[in-house]
Parts: structure tokens; sequence; C-alpha cells
């Protein structure tokens, strides 16, 4: 049976819910699923979304099933109507009855809420998503609850903690002529730096967090909340923004520093996979392997034993992921597991330690949970291994690390992963989050200076859910926040994700960037009904290899006019040029590069799918212009010899 489209960019039948464009003179916003999108006026993004949301206790996403929608387009003003239901895990609902009305100067999003019985939940209420290109480090005049004006700036680096609490309305420039202002009713609102967790935008959110969570609605007591948007003209007519259309232009800065070497994880519970699939680090490339190591979940002497079989079988050094109880001493605690190394024969590379309690979070305003110093669990680290190679910092997340800084005197390097669908899993929210990486490498940097530097275990899925009990079970294959499984990881979509990934994050001089497991749902490999036929390796397995071949290479910074559409990273190895590049867009995109030499181009596409996803073959090819189908990724090689590297 021929695979269909979707199934080949995105690894799921599953289709995005419409998106219908309101508009009212020059103010627009994109209506999807009974939230607001991409919220513009003359063309230049206002808001990134104004949405109503509803997270159960453990902060995963209740989805609306939309009622009654109607759209009553007229001259002045467009009004929507419609009833929203939420169900709970526990089968509690919540219904939900909206209304949106966009004029020519203003947009007004009302929510009236009941729940039929007693609702626990996380949150319930309106999120204001603010964008950060072209926003952070801006201007920002907050007036509270008490009518209090405070005239501050977005963050620049990544904040930690909300910069503004108590919020009533937020203004910010959208031009020099264009100011916005956002104004909330019906609870307490206050912003986190969604940055955090590389979403691209500031978050302005119902109830803060400080406040006990989850809580309880009560049953049929009826909540209303409102978020109004006002938009004021401060001269003269501003002229109607059109984003750059046509070929993306390609610029290289040459000798930018060294591209980090690749890794791959490693987990105890997927063993006898990892040993069925073990040539394939040999086939990547990969220098390290990330295994993951945890006493509390029953990890020993046999996961022990399993990292060294496939240390030996790959030759890759191996860095030990581990857990540290902090139930006892931390020298016998470290000791033991020591111990069980050297009887297993594992030779060790590098040890990142994390008190195992910290892989969960403490939210702002919460009590920080009893745990040694960092200090006390990195010096008996030490002298359990006092020959190996010390990191720290968080197995979870960059929010968790910006929250808790380590002391990065006692380490050889710092690390932690990231994960794109904390808070929304659909395509466009996936792949904006680069605009927000940047920053979490920019702000690592700015904490830890020249520090080796390391991330991952990441990938789309969420391995490990640091809010809550657990992570979301996707047995559907649909695009779920914090789910344990996402179907684009295993298509084009994911490939292409992976190129992006290594090409923001190669500015910040990394050691080690691991972005996949070896094995399942997280790993190389395809199962039963995903775009390549079961067994073989997965789209991003390619792209892995090459980030493999580059590494070490003096890497070349490579600038997109449409970093929101096409990015790069490439790098000069011995008589050749690599470079690479990810769409990030469904849609074909044309880059051109003036770049002289021989060139070769390979494309992992959805022609290449279709035709069995075989090794990809090069072919020469001429001209500036290349065009990437959807979420197409690109290998060019420019040879100035006769023979093509590489």
């Amino acid at each position: 049976m021929t695979a269909s489209r979707a199934l080949l960019l995105f690894g799921t039948e599953e289709q995005e819910p419409e998106s219908r464009r309101l508009e009212a003179g020059r103010l627009s916003a994109e209506l999807v699923g009974g939230n607001l999108r991409t919220i513009r006026f003359s063309g230049r993004e206002v808001l990134r979304a104004i949405s109503f949301l509803v997270r159960d206790r453990d902060w995963g996403t209740c989805e609306a099933a939309i009622a009654e929608l109607t759209v009553e387009q007229g001259e002045a003003a467009t009004i929507v109507r419609y009833d929203a239901r939420f169900r709970a895990p526990g089968g509690a609902v919540l219904d939900c009855r909206s209304t949106i009305e966009v004029l020519p100067d203003a947009l007004i999003f009302e929510a009236r809420f009941t729940p039929d019985r007693d609702f626990e939940t996380a949150r319930a209420g309106f999120a204001i998503l603010h964008p950060i290109v072209g926003v952070a480090g801006r201007p920002a005049t907050v007036e509270h609850g008490d009518g209090s004006i405070e005239r501050s700036v977005f963050p620049d680096l990544i904040e930690p903690w909300q910069p503004f609490k108590d919020i009533a309305a937020i203004t910010h420039e959208v031009t020099p002529e264009v100011a916005a202002e956002c104004r909330m009713a019906g609870d307490v609102f206050e912003m986190e730096d969604q940055r955090n967790w590389t979403d691209g935008s500031y978050k302005t959110y119902v109830r803060p967090l400080a406040l006990p969570w989850p809580y309880v609605l009560k049953a049929g007591e009826t909540v209303h909340q409102a978020v109004r948007l006002s938009i004021r003209q401060t001269g003269a007519a501003s002229p109607t923004f059109a984003p750059t259309a046509g070929a993306i232009e390609i610029s290289l800065r040459r000798d930018q520093g060294r591209l980090p070497a690749i890794g791959i994880g490693l987990r105890p519970d997927e063993v006898s996979d990892e040993l069925l699939d073990a040539g394939l680090i040999r086939a990547l490339g990969a220098r390290h392997l990330i295994c993951h190591f945890d006493p509390e979940a029953g990890h020993g002497a046999a996961a022990l034993r399993h990292f060294r079989q496939m240390a030996d079988f790959s030759g890759s050094a191996v860095t030990l992921e581990c857990f540290v109880p902090c139930r006892r001493s931390l020298d016998e605690e470290l000791g033991d597991i020591a111990r069980m190394v050297r009887d297993s024969g594992l030779r060790l590379a590098s040890l990142a330690v994390s008190p195992s309690v910290d892989r969960q979070s403490t939210p702002p305003g919460s009590v920080w949970p009893e745990c040694p110093p960092l200090e006390d669990v990195y010096a008996a680290a030490q002298g359990a291994f006092p020959e190996v190679p010390l990191g720290g910092g968080m197995f979870s997340y960059f929010t968790e690390l910006n929250r808790k800084p380590v002391p990065a005197d006692r380490l050889s390097y710092v690390t932690h992963c990231t994960n794109p669908i904390v808070h929304a899993a659909d395509d466009s929210s996936v792949m904006q989050t680069f605009e927000a990486l940047r920053d979490v490498t920019r702000s690592v940097r700015a904490i830890y200076g020249d520090k080796p530097y390391r991330i991952g275990p990441s990938t789309i899925a969420m391995r490990h859910n640091p809010y809550g009990s657990t992570t979301k079970d996707n047995p559907s294959g649909k695009r779920i926040a914090m789910a344990n499984r996402d179907p684009r990881h295993n298509a084009l979509f994911g490939a292409a994700w992976t190129l992006a990934y290594a090409a923001t994050v190669a500015g910040a001089e990394l050691e080690v960037l691991t972005l996949s497991t070896l094995a399942g749902p997280f790993g190389l490999v395809a199962g039963a009904g995903e775009p390549v036929k079961e067994g073989q390796p997965r789209p991003l397995f390619h792209v892995l290899r090459w980030l493999s071949q580059l590494s070490g290479g003096r890497r070349i910074a490579v600038a997109t006019s449409a970093p929101d559409r096409v990015l790069g990273l490439g790098a000069d190895l011995v008589g050749a040029t690599i470079l690479l590049f990810a769409n990030l867009t469904p849609d074909p995109q044309t880059v051109t590069l003036a770049e002289p030499g021989m060139r070769r181009l390979i494309l992992l596409d959805e022609g290449w799918l279709r035709e069995g996803a075989r090794e990809p073959e090069a072919r020469a090819h001429a001209g500036a212009g290349i065009v990437l189908p959807a979420y197409a990724v690109a290998r060019i090689d420019i040879s100035n010899r006769s023979a093509t590297a590489g």
C-alpha cells in the first residue's frame, strides 16, 4: 500500500485542526481549535497566541471538544461564538462558552466555564503569548492589580523566575508608530519566560504558580475570564508588513570554531533492542554513549554490563548519566555505584551525577525539597571516581538548571536537555522552539562562561516529565504535549527538526550533542507502520550520521534570510566544504547559494522515502538555486579538487 504524504512528512495520519482567518481592518488572527494564533496588525506579529487552556493535575493538556461554532463576518467586526468541553482523566467535565470579537483596533476573547463536578486542574484559563523576536530586551509597561505602573523590559537573557507578577495589563511597542495593550480580567495573571522550555514566547497566564496546585474548580460554579487587546496608533499609519517571499539567501562565515561530537543515548529498558541495533552506532559514527543509570528505577549490575557490551562493540566513549538517591551517606551510595562499575569492567570517559530529587521541578513559590548541597554530591562523586571527568547540571531541562545553577567550579562540564512539547505540540510551535533555543545556549554561556558544555539526549518526545507524575501515553500517534512518543520523530519532520537543532546550537561550541537514543520511540530504528520499513533506520539516522562526519571540522556559520523557514550549518573538511540545510515548513523553499566549486547534492525528501529510503545517493548539482521540498534535509558537498570528498 502506498504511504500517504501525511505519514511520510509527520509519521501520522492525524490532521492538525483547520485554521480560519479572522480580520477587521488591519487587525487579523488565525482561529485554530477555538484559540487564536498569529495575531497581527498591518501584517506584523503583535501576539503569538491567546488561548483558553485546561491542564490536568499533571500539567497534561485536556483537549477541547468544540461545538456550536459560529462566525459572523461584518464590515466593522468579526464575531466568533462556540462551546468547548474539556474532560479530565478522571472523567470530570468542564463546559466553556466562549466569544471572540475582532475589531479594527481591538480584540476581545471572553470565556465562561462551569464544571459538572469538582474538577481537579493545575491551571484553567487564559494564556497570552508575546513573541520573542523583536520583543526580547525591549521596553514593557506593566499595570498591576492595584493600578500602579511598572516600566521595565522583556528579559533578554532567559529569566528563571517570573519577570512580571500581578498583571492587569501589559503594553509593548509593535513598531515605532504602534503600541499594543493586552488587558486581562477574571483572575490574577503573571508572566513566565517560556524560553526556559524552548517555547518561542513569553507567556502571561492565569493563577500564580506560588498558589497550591493542583486545585479544584467547584461543581456548578461559573468562572468568567476575559482578555482585551487594544491597538494604539501613536503616529502616521504604518505600512503593511509582508513576509519576504522568493528565494532565501545564504551567507557563510568560516572558521567559527569546531562542531561537537555526536552522542547516542542508551537506556536499560531497551536492552534487547539495543543489542539487535548495536551495529548502527558504528554506522552512525557516534563517539559517545550517554548511558542512563538510576538506582531507584532498579538499575544495577546488569545495566552496567550491558553498557560495557555496547561500548566494547562500538568503540564509543561512555558517559554514565547517574542519579544519586541521596538516602544514605553520599560516600556509601557513590562508592557502591563505583564498585558495580569496576566489577562490570565498564570504563567511563566521563560521569554526570544529579541528586534524584532534582528529577522533579520545583516551581516558583514552592518549597525546595530536602537535598544535600551539590558541592557535597560532587565531592563524593570525585572521591568514588577520582580519575573520571565529572559533569553536572540537570538531566531534565534548561528550566531546572536556570532555577538551580550548579557550582561549575567543581565540574569538568555542564549539561542539560530540552524538550519542544512541554506546553504545545502543534507543528508550528515545535519548529518555533529554535527561536528560543538560541537564547538557551546564550544564557548558559552567560552563566557558565567557556566551561565545556553538553546537551542531550534531547528529542521531540518527552523522556521524563519533571512537572507531573508521568509522561503522556500516545498509542494513537497524535500530536500530544508531554507525550512519551511522538510520530514526527519517525518521519521527515523529525529529520528536519534534528538538523535544525544542531544548526541552532552550533555557535555554543558544545563538546557533545545527543539528539537520539539507539532504540525505542526516541531511537534510530523504525517500528511497524512508520514511513520506512520496520527495522530500517529512520530518516534522522542519516542526519546524525552526516553530523558525526562533520564532528571536529572547522565550523561554517550559515545565516539564512528566513531562519523561520530554513536553517543550516556546515564545515570545512580536508578538500571539501559540506553544508547541511533543513526546510522547517510544509512548503517548498528555494535557497540561493553563491559558492564556487564542484557540487554534489543529497536530498532526504518525500521522493526519497517513496523510493524505499535506501542509502541516499549524491547527484551533481549546478546553479545557485536549490529547492528544498517539504521538511527536506539537504547535504551539499563542494569540492575544490577533481574528486568529491565526503
